[in-house]
């Protein structure tokens, strides 16, 4: 067996990382430990300053993407494109006005509906869309999904819907892409401590919750998703394609 490390000469985009507690940071983190060469991207001027000493310790290049802001995801990928290959592909990002995420489903509105599903899932179908093409010697893809997409996790709210339309997309992305050779999978951490969670209402309860009920007692870290969407980015898992990897201690397996 080769002892080199199993993604050497690999380029990953990560999108998504907001500071050193984002999920995305640990994608990058793993990718980086195991030899690839990692691309990362900040939202705007406001972000900068917590992303660019991130890129930095891991000689990353750096590179603006609001999915919002038209022809920005297309400027993103021309210079991916001129930079050569790409391997894999990481989106970590979601979104849902305030008002809208900490109100019911209910009361969502439409336009908090539809701006939740444009950050939260259909952005992830429009990188791949461009990704796939630079993906020449195949490739895998990863969406951050959440247990609330499968089963009611209360206060979740609008983005249960969200993340159940992001988990079909990867299904279907996957069936989509495997001639080319691409993998898709949904990763579903458990509760985790990042900037997005702050933003629900009584999490601090789903964390003790997730510590008292998983069959392994603890919470998961970045680094443990970080390096399961390695491992599924290698050559271990060219097989494999089109699932919703829980990374959460087996709480999901709980009633």
């Amino acid at each position: 067996m080769n002892h080199h490390p199993i993604l050497e000469g690999k380029r990953a985009l990560v999108v998504g990382v907001a500071n050193e507690h984002s999920i995305a940071w640990g994608c990058a983190k793993s990718f980086h430990a195991l030899g690839a060469d990692v691309v990362l991207t900040y939202l705007n001027d406001k972000a900068l300053p917590h992303v660019e000493p991130l890129a930095a310790q891991l000689g990353a290049h750096l590179l603006p993407l609001d999915v919002r802001v038209p022809g920005q995801l297309e400027d993103l990928f021309a210079h991916l494109a001129g930079m050569g290959r790409l391997d894999i592909l990481v989106h970590s990002i979601a979104f849902a006005p305030k008002a809208d995420l900490q109100g019911g489903l209910l009361d969502c509105s439409l336009d908090g509906f539809l701006q939740a599903m444009d950050v939260s899932c259909h952005s992830f179908v429009r990188m791949a869309k461009l990704a796939a093409p630079l993906m020449t010697e195949g490739g895998s893809m990863f969406a951050m999904s959440y247990h609330g997409a499968d089963k009611v996790v209360p206060n979740y709210n609008v983005m249960g819907p969200v993340k159940a339309a992001l988990e079909s997309s990867c299904r279907y992305l996957a069936y989509e892409l495997g001639p080319r050779d691409i993998r898709v999978h949904a990763i579903s951490p458990g509760p985790l401590k990042t900037r997005a969670a702050s933003g629900l209402k009584d999490f601090d309860l789903l964390l003790s919750d997730a510590v008292a009920r998983s069959p392994l007692g603890e919470l998961v870290d970045i680094d443990d998703v970080g390096q399961v969407c390695a491992y599924l980015a290698s050559n271990f898992a060219r097989r494999l394609t089109g699932s919703t990897v829980y990374v959460d201690g087996g709480l999901n397996i709980i009633a």
